[in-house]
């Protein structure tokens, strides 16, 4: 079956949009919900106002798998991004086939080269990529490529220490026509306000909301005056 839009969900209507992470740990905290389940968590998503859905399916420091995916794909409607270490163009055809409709494509772990490659593929296939950055000269790299959607990671990944400046420092230095969603440390509404003010797009919010004991009610603080 064709995949979903994952870029027009970003583009099309008002406000900012929430791309709501399946994840059970992170190597900065350990288990973040205990016997997490990725189907019942990603109804709650879309019930509450996603506009898409991120599944971790790397198993050694998030323990998500691919099979969540799947699993996910056969139970929601919106467009699915595949969040994991890609470093093969083997595992574009592997999210394609589970069911993705976006990849991740971290840009310190990939010489441009090989990003151009990944994201004429994906392409190929059906697939939006989310070409993700932490600094200015990973930013660089990746709008030198075609990439149209630029994540900006608050965290540094040598030290996971989370700053949402990042976003802010970096924010101005893409074009208008490509689309930010910022992603790691966002945990409330004021957070949120800041990016939106600075005329992000996007976030990926994962901790915030699985650590949550009401997820609806978590995602509506988040997105407070999207509906007006």
């Amino acid at each position: 079956s064709p995949t979903k839009d994952f870029e027009t969900a970003l583009r099309t209507g008002r406000g900012i949009k929430l791309i709501a992470e399946i994840k059970a740990a992170s190597p900065s905290i350990g288990v973040l919900r205990e016997g997490l389940d990725p189907v019942a968590l990603a109804l709650e998503y879309q019930r509450a106002g996603a506009t898409a859905i991120s599944v971790l399916t790397d198993e050694k420091f998030f323990h998500g798998s691919l099979s969540n995916l799947e699993e996910v794909r056969k139970t929601v409607d919106l467009p699915l991004l595949r969040k994991d270490f890609i470093i093969d163009n083997y595992q574009l055809y592997e999210a394609r086939v589970a069911g993705a409709d976006a990849v991740l494509l971290i840009a310190r772990l990939l010489d441009k080269k090989t990003l151009e490659t990944f994201l004429e593929l994906a392409g190929q296939l059906g697939l939006a990529c989310l070409a993700e950055v932490h600094t200015e000269e990973e930013l660089k790299k990746v709008l030198d490529t075609h990439a149209r959607l630029i994540g900006i990671n608050n965290r540094d990944l040598d030290t996971f220490k989370v700053d949402l400046n990042t976003t802010l420092k970096l924010l101005p230095l893409v074009p208008v026509d490509r689309i930010v969603v910022s992603e790691s440390g966002i945990h409330n509404r004021k957070d949120v306000q800041c990016l939106e003010e600075a005329g992000v797009r996007a976030i990926l919010v994962g901790e915030a909301l699985v650590r949550s004991k009401d997820v609806a009610s978590k995602i509506k603080e988040l997105l407070k005056n999207n509906s007006k």
